[in-house]
């Protein structure tokens, strides 16, 4: 029986281990060196990668603009960029050159972006910043649910149902007063999005 429970444990490790994408934890001055202040207002972006074909949302991820500094908080994410190091999922230097880069990796013919901005206090920008570098490294599949996790430890959000959805919280998060939204679309095929990480 010990055999046993001791190789469905080990099973499991590998299976969890199996679904998580490489952790990239850049050094501490890379970090610093990159951090980039955008000033007011302070808010919160919520982004939603959705199939135009299926309507699915596909990737959330969250950009904070604190006080501090922004960075893009992309769980289970993709995208990379040497001038925006990487800690746990959150991206440093996440400036508009970078905001750019990101969201027209993802915008392409079969998904568009959906983006919803929220502007919050300083202090509540600084808390969910401080929040989102405690959530990572998030495994794949779980970037709604991370976010989701994030906003639910904040009063005004804790209202916010738990789900691995993108669209789920997407809609969740538009009935929010103040939420301005937009959506991003292109036309750009693959190989052209290999300019949005260059």
């Amino acid at each position: 029986m010990r055999i046993v429970t001791r190789l469905l444990a080990l099973v499991g490790l590998v299976l969890l281990a199996a679904c998580t994408k490489p952790v990239h934890n850049s050094t501490e001055a890379e970090v610093a060196a990159a951090r980039y202040q955008a000033g007011a207002p302070y808010e919160i972006v919520l982004f939603n990668v959705v199939n135009n074909d299926r309507g699915s949302g596909e990737h959330a991820a969250l950009m904070i603009n604190a006080p501090s500094q922004r960075v893009l908080f992309d769980p289970a994410g993709s995208w990379t960029h040497p001038l925006s190091p990487e800690v746990n999922d959150v991206h440093y230097g996440f400036d508009d050159t970078q905001l750019f880069r990101y969201t027209y990796y993802h915008a392409r013919r079969t998904h568009h972006v959906r983006i919803q901005h929220l502007q919050v206090s300083g202090e509540m920008a600084e808390y969910i910043l401080r929040l989102a570098q405690q959530e990572g490294p998030v495994p794949d599949a779980f970037c709604a649910k991370s976010i989701v996790h994030i906003l639910q430890q904040v009063p005004d959000f804790a209202w916010i149902e738990d789900s691995f959805y993108p669209n789920r919280l997407s809609d969740q998060f538009a009935t929010i007063p103040g939420v301005v939204e937009e959506n991003v679309y292109s036309d750009a095929e693959p190989t052209e999005r290999q300019q949005y990480t260059q």
